[in-house]
Order: C-alpha cells, then sequence, then structure tokens
C-alpha cells in the first residue's frame, strides 16, 4: 500500500517563509521611513552620484555610511591636492574598497591596517601613520605614480603593480562604484548626506587644519576660520543679538582655473561627509547649499549672486567660494 506524504509539512515552510518575508519588508520599510522622516533626520546615510545637484533618480548612486563616505571623501581629495587625474583617484578608491570596505580597520591578515591594509613590516610607515586616512592615500597615490602608464592600465593590474595581493582580480568588481564615488567628490557629481543634524558644536579651526593637511597651502585658494570654538560662538553678543555661526571659508583666487574649481568641489563634499563626526551643520559652494537634517540630505539650488534669494541667505557663497559652517 503507497504512503500520501502529509503536506503540512511544506505548508508550514510555506507560511515561515511568507511571514519572514514580510517581516523584512516591513523592517526595509521602517528604515526608509526614518531614512526620509523629519526632512532627512532619521538614520545617517550618504548617497553618491554623478547627477550635478543629486536630482536625477536614474544615474548611477552608491550608498554608504558616513564613516565610509568621510573616508572616501579623504581619499578622493588627497587625490585631487597632488593634482592627479580622476582615474587615479577611482584606482585609489577601488582598492580601498575591496581592502577594507572604505573602513579604517586596526586589524587585517597579519600586520595589515587601515583603508589599504598597508603593512609596516613591508615599509608603508609606522601604525600611527597608516591608520592616518590622508598619510594612507597620500602614500598609496605616491607608489601608483611610479608606475609606468598606470591611467592606461586595467583597473586590476595598476592596482595589483602598488598592493601586491592575493587576489588581484577582486579589484575589479569595485571599479563601477569606485566611477561613481570619483564623479562624486573629483568631478562633476555631488555627495548627499541626511540624518540628523550634528547633536554637538563644530570647531572651525579643526575644519581649517584638517584641510589645510589634506591640501596644504596650494596657492589656488584662501582660507579663513572664524568665531572660535562652536560652543562660545553661540552666545549672545549682548542686546539680544546673537553671534554669527563660526565658519570656515575658502575663497578661489583669481585664475585658479578648472583646477582650483575642482579643489573647491572636493572641499564642499568633504565637508559634507565629514558633517557627523565634525559638527558642520550646513555648507554652501556657488549656487548651491547644503544643511544637516534638511531636505532628505540632498544639495538644494539657492539662486544665483545678485538673486532677491541670494540676497536674503547670509550662508550664500560667492562665485568660486565654499562656506563651511558649523554647528553651535
Amino acid at each position: 500500500m503507497s504512503e500520501t506524504r502529509d503536506p503540512r509539512p511544506r505548508r508550514r515552510r510555506l507560511l515561515r517563509a511568507v511571514v519572514g518575508l514580510l517581516v523584512l519588508l516591513a523592517v526595509i520599510g521602517y528604515f526608509a521611513v526614518q531614512r526620509d522622516s523629519n526632512g532627512g533626520g532619521g538614520a545617517p546615510f550618504c548617497v553618491a552620484g554623478a547627477d550635478p545637484i543629486g536630482e536625477d533618480e536614474t544615474s548611477a548612486t552608491y550608498e554608504m555610511s558616513p564613516e565610509q563616505a568621510a573616508n572616501a571623501a579623504t581619499i578622493a581629495a588627497v587625490g585631487v591636492a597632488k593634482g592627479l587625474p580622476d582615474r587615479a583617484v577611482t584606482i585609489a578608491l577601488a582598492t580601498a574598497m575591496q581592502e577594507s570596505a572604505l573602513r579604517n580597520l586596526d586589524h587585517g591578515d597579519r600586520d595589515s591596517l587601515g583603508l589599504f591594509q598597508q603593512r609596516p613590516s613591508m615599509g608603508w610607515g609606522t601604525p600611527a601613520q597608516i591608520t592616518d586616512p590622508v598619510y594612507s592615500a597620500g602614500i598609496f597615490y605616491d607608489h601608483l605614480v611610479d608606475v609606468p602608464g598606470y591611467s592606461r592600465l586595467p583597473l586590476t593590474v595598476a592596482a595589483q603593480k602598488v598592493q601586491r595581493s592575493g587576489f588581484p582580480q577582486a579589484y575589479a568588481k569595485h571599479e563601477p562604484d569606485a566611477t561613481v564615488l570619483t564623479a562624486a567628490f573629483a568631478g562633476g557629481g555631488t555627495l548627499n548626506c541626511g540624518g540628523p543634524a550634528p547633536a554637538g558644536p563644530g570647531d572651525p579651526e579643526r575644519v581649517r587644519a584638517d584641510l589645510v593637511r589634506i591640501f596644504g597651502k596650494d596657492g589656488m585658494h584662501t582660507m579663513s576660520a572664524q568665531g572660535g570654538q562652536g560652543g562660545q560662538a553661540g552666545r549672545s553678543t549682548g542686546g539680544g543679538q546673537v553671534a554669527p555661526e563660526p565658519e570656515v571659508t575658502l575663497v578661489e583666487k583669481k585664475n585658479g582655473g578648472e583646477e582650483a574649481t575642482r579643489r573647491s568641489r572636493a572641499m564642499a563634499h568633504w565637508a559634507v561627509a565629514n558633517s557627523k563626526a565634525m559638527g558642520i551643520s550646513r555648507v554652501s559652494y556657488g549656487r548651491h547649499g547644503w544643511i544637516a537634517g534638511k531636505d532628505r540630505g540632498r544639495w538644494q539650488d539657492k539662486g544665483g549672486a545678485g538673486t532677491k534669494d541670494a540676497a536674503k541667505d547670509t550662508h550664500y557663497a560667492g562665485p568660486g567660494e565654499v562656506r563651511i559652517f558649523m554647528a553651535r
């Protein structure tokens, strides 16, 4: 006599699968609502894209945490500061994406450390140097430019000649995303960062010092920091007046050309990427502005110089100018 299998276990498994899928969709929906709630004041996130002000929903994008965005911004900014082409920046970003997922790791294979998993025992520097993103990116680029014709080589080949990895082909899968990041930080793209506004005050001197470390005294910008410690700048000046927000201002010098513009864009997006960690509340560059916790983290068009909107907005940046405002 043949036996008929009981269909109930299969039905239970199917029911569990359906319930699990519904729970997953609910979780995804919850975080999507959180991210877009309160004008972008939900969970922190950053999205890089090739679109100039991030309005083209069909363009390629790459989403990451504020920590990853800050590290990617530093890698790109160091390349821009060295005057290297976009191809060099893409190679560096793809390498760091594979080696550390854009995280500044304090561990790795054997004595490997940092964004690029560089090894002190192989002459890359001390552990303290290697875990400094500005240093580690700089020494990566120094080795990369020593590779003859690196900009014409396949990305995997160029990266491998610097890294000497046991898995050289692994870099290839990151090239499309690294290209998007390069457009955002070093080209004509943009970086949008949403999440709550900074909870604590920012220090313009710290921001200025970090920008000087990355870009040096490049001769293309004048730089000033105003307002002292962010915690002091919000105090009343008497008569009910409140002191202006502390800020760092960078102004392109005349005849700086496209290279100065490229650096300005890199500085502006570096500030947005580091806003959470450094207490930056808003950034203005040219005709666009970004405000922490507002507009779902997107850059907004503020109007051109001389317009009524610009005249009313005390945070407006003029042509060739980057203004970085601190929370207080």
